[in-house]
């Protein structure tokens, strides 16, 4: 009995952790931290020495080299598969099953992708910067759900639901920009195999194939030819998604939130934020390349979700969420300056410098904990703000 006790006592915890949205930004944080404390400690070097780590392959096969190409290249395409099903869910019976259900979130999401890209090109066109105009493109998904949870009731529902179909299509949008601009020089033969798997993959249902195991083993094998394609190789994963019937969708779903969320995510925080701080910060802070990056997320996220919102609902095109404000709906663009693991991403494929790539990730970071601050005092500030009952001469008599 006591064992059961104490059993229970464990697990319980830890099974509420796990189904609290607000659990995965949290750990997320905390892993951010620490890395950045750990590599600039005296153990700083030996830190990010661990994540260079090479990692031997088998003769003649071509399969990443180090920890860190692994975390980034492979477990990141699990990340990738995940988002791609959601994807995929929310396109057949979801938040973007229709057009008229998916026309607020898509405008906006385009907005939030073109203002922080067009304010960060202000700042360092024509620099050696230039390259990393996507990385103020993405909006960290479990950041920004993560904060949103946390203000419970003051966010409605509608309005949740609508950060989340903005950040799905973020994330697609912010895929499609990995595939066409940060990979390396084609190598078609492996591209075309890949497309060639990933029709077979399509074809199979129809074939009257039971979904199994060849599927998977044919996933790996399309994960491969991409990754030696010079696409990257995470672009497989949302293809591969894509391919999977919806009757298998929430149960894959389901299986992999935990290992996602709270393994792969967390191990890409520490690896990718063993950031060494500059010696002469301040310098680095002022560049144009920080400059862009702070500017499009903080600034341009909310300013083009917003203002996209504005034009779709002057043209009568769309309306917003049920029982929310343009107060509210302001908030939820400052949230979605939450950068970080897609920002930090598009950093690593944007710069080879490990210097440039530090002060990229340090602006990524602190614009990030600038749009948690601000986003959740505005949020609960406009809960605030309620919508003022329409006067009763302003109601016309039947």
């Amino acid at each position: 009995m006591n064992n059961t006790l104490l059993r229970k006592a464990i697990t319980n915890p830890l099974q509420r952790m796990v189904k609290d949205s607000r659990s995965v930004g949290i750990l997320l944080f905390i892993c951010s931290v620490l890395s950045i404390v750990i590599a600039n400690s005296a153990s700083g070097e030996k830190y990010t020495m661990l994540w260079d780590t090479s990692v031997h392959s088998p003769a003649g096969i071509h399969l990443p080299h180090s920890l860190l190409h692994w975390i980034n290249d492979g477990l990141m395409a699990v990340f990738f598969f995940l988002a791609g099903m959601e994807i995929k869910r929310e396109l057949l019976t979801g938040e973007l099953s229709s057009l008229k259900k998916s026309l607020l979130p898509l405008f906006a999401a385009i907005g939030g992708m073109l203002a922080p890209a067009a304010i960060y090109l202000l700042f360092n066109k024509g620099t050696g910067f230039q390259h990393g105009w996507g990385i103020p493109m993405a909006t960290d998904i479990a950041f920004s759900l993560g904060i949103a949870s946390m203000l419970g009731k003051k966010v409605p529902a509608s309005l949740k639901t609508f950060l989340m179909a903005l950040a799905i299509i973020d994330d697609l949008g912010a895929i499609l920009v990995i595939a066409l601009f940060y990979g390396s020089a084609v190598q078609w033969l492996y591209l075309l195999s890949g497309v060639g798997i990933t029709a077979i993959l399509f074809f199979l249902p129809r074939l009257k194939i039971k979904f199994g195991w060849w599927n998977f083993a044919l996933g790996i094998l399309l994960w491969y030819c991409f990754f030696n394609s010079g696409i990257h190789a995470t672009i497989a994963g949302v293809l591969f998604a894509l391919t999977i019937p919806l009757p298998y969708l929430e149960k894959l779903e389901h299986r992999l939130h935990v290992p996602v969320y709270f393994i792969i995510l967390p191990l890409f925080a520490l690896a990718n934020t063993a950031i060494t701080i500059p010696p002469e910060l301040t310098a680095a802070l002022n560049s144009s390349l920080n400059h862009g990056i702070m500017g499009g997320l903080f600034i341009g996220k909310p300013l083009g979700i917003v203002t996209a919102c504005w034009l779709l609902v002057k043209l009568n095109w769309g309306e917003l969420p049920r029982g929310v404000s343009w107060m509210q709906l302001t908030g939820i663009g400052i949230l979605a300056g939450i950068g970080f693991t897609m920002s930090i991403f598009i950093t690593m494929l944007a710069f080879d410098d490990a210097a440039t790539q530090d002060i990229a990730k340090s602006g990524v970071l602190i614009a990030s904990v600038i749009a948690i601050i601000i986003g959740y005092i505005w949020l609960c500030f406009a809960a605030g703000k309620k919508k003022l009952p329409t006067p009763l001469h302003h109601i016309q008599s039947p």
